[in-house]
């Protein structure tokens, strides 16, 4: 019996990527449900190959035109943000492959765990802001949680078949484009320079997020949540050939690893495919053909955002909502050319220092910390 997919994001550079997936595995795979922020063109011709039960586009404005592009096809079409919760919520679909980006993936993953479905993660945002919530009711409900970030499934794929707990977990981070770039020079950086990875192809608000490694610091948060360690447990190197994935070390001294191409479909094909391994028609690692692998200490005082992530994990509470917030705001702002690559963290800093803060919210405490720390940060431009 094929899976039926709720596709979340299915635009962006994730989403394309599964539909590769899909595309490939046919034979397990089908999409019920795809949704996208507010490329109605990219979607429709994406309804017309895939042949969904329901399309939705977040951004309300752009409803006439898709439904107009889909009314020769038998698909229910939808708008607006509460519209993808609704489809999550559904019957439609069995799997939900959550691709959106930021904030706006956190309710659709809560409303898929709540609702008992296998849950495939690509939003890290969704543990970031809300894990405790996301985790307690994954459990209540017997909904499985497969990363798709190729840290996490590094882990994940790591710790199976393990009976003795990790004693701690090391991610990898390429260093992006900034990694040799002396720190006085980034306030000069440029969004075409921030937008060129060495080794990832990704959407631009997370390349950016890579560059100033905001995303790694996320990435040690979503880990605490998805494998239950706490944060002194939690390294993080860098390791420039992005072939190492992540690791994890166990009380015995011995280190497991997860290696391969930096190709965001493998993750995807696990995650969807899990426990089996279908073959994949993608390159093979060659070592061959990288002889060395390097690994390195992250430099702290260039990339201050990994610090302040950590903190924001100590911390808890709605400090991780308001830096998530702040980043969001600060990257959209510099992809405009608005601020320089530099005010990113400085925003973030001066977000966590002013807003209001609470050590036990509640999911819609989120929601009023993150409309607070946007219009905060918005005025702060």
């Amino acid at each position: 019996m094929k899976q039926r997919i709720a596709l979340l994001g299915s635009t962006g550079s994730i989403g394309e990527q599964t539909l590769d997936v899909v595309r490939a595995r046919s034979d397990r795979f089908e999409i019920a449900v795809l949704t996208a922020c507010s490329n109605w063109q990219k979607l429709a011709r994406q309804a017309e190959e895939f042949a969904p039960d329901a399309v939705v586009i977040a951004d309300e404005r752009w409803y006439g035109d898709l439904r107009e592009a889909l009314a020769h096809l038998p698909v229910k079409v939808y708008a607006g943000t509460e519209a993808i919760e609704q489809v999550v919520r559904g019957d439609s679909a069995d799997v939900v492959v959550n691709a959106l980006v930021g904030y706006a993936g956190m309710m659709p993953s809560l409303a898929a765990v709540e609702t008992g479905k296998k849950l495939a993660l690509a939003n890290k945002e969704s543990l970031v802001i809300a894990g405790k919530q996301i985790i307690e009711a994954a459990d209540r409900n017997g909904a499985a949680i497969l990363p798709v970030d190729s840290e996490h499934s590094a882990i994940f794929q790591s710790l199976v078949g393990e009976v003795s707990p990790a004693r701690r977990l090391i991610l990898t981070a390429s260093g992006g484009p900034f990694l040799h770039t002396p720190k006085e020079r980034l306030c000069e950086v440029t969004v075409e320079q921030a937008l060129r990875h060495p080794n990832w192809s990704m959407g631009a608000k997370i390349t950016v997020d890579s560059s100033t490694m905001v995303n790694k610091g996320f990435e040690v948060i979503e880990a605490h949540w998805l494998f239950g360690l706490p944060a002194e447990k939690i390294d993080v190197l860098v390791h420039p050939q992005s072939v190492v994935h992540s690791m994890v070390e166990f009380a015995d001294g011995a280190i497991k690893a997860q290696l391969g191409t930096p190709d965001m479909r493998l993750p995807i094909q696990y995650a969807l495919t899990f426990p089996e391994r279908p073959d994949y028609g993608g390159q093979r690692f060659d070592f061959a053909r990288t002889p060395s692998l390097t690994f390195e200490e992250v430099d702290g005082d260039k990339f201050p955002a990994l610090g302040i992530a950590y903190e924001c994990l100590e911390r808890g509470g709605t400090a991780p909502c308001t830096m998530n917030a702040a980043n969001e705001v600060a990257v959209a702002a510099f992809l405009q050319g608005r601020i320089g690559y530099s005010d990113i963290v400085r925003l973030i800093e001066r977000a966590l220092e002013q807003a209001d803060f609470l050590p036990s919210p509640t999911v819609e405490d989120y929601t009023a910390c993150d409309r607070e720390v946007r219009g905060m940060v918005s005025a702060m431009l």
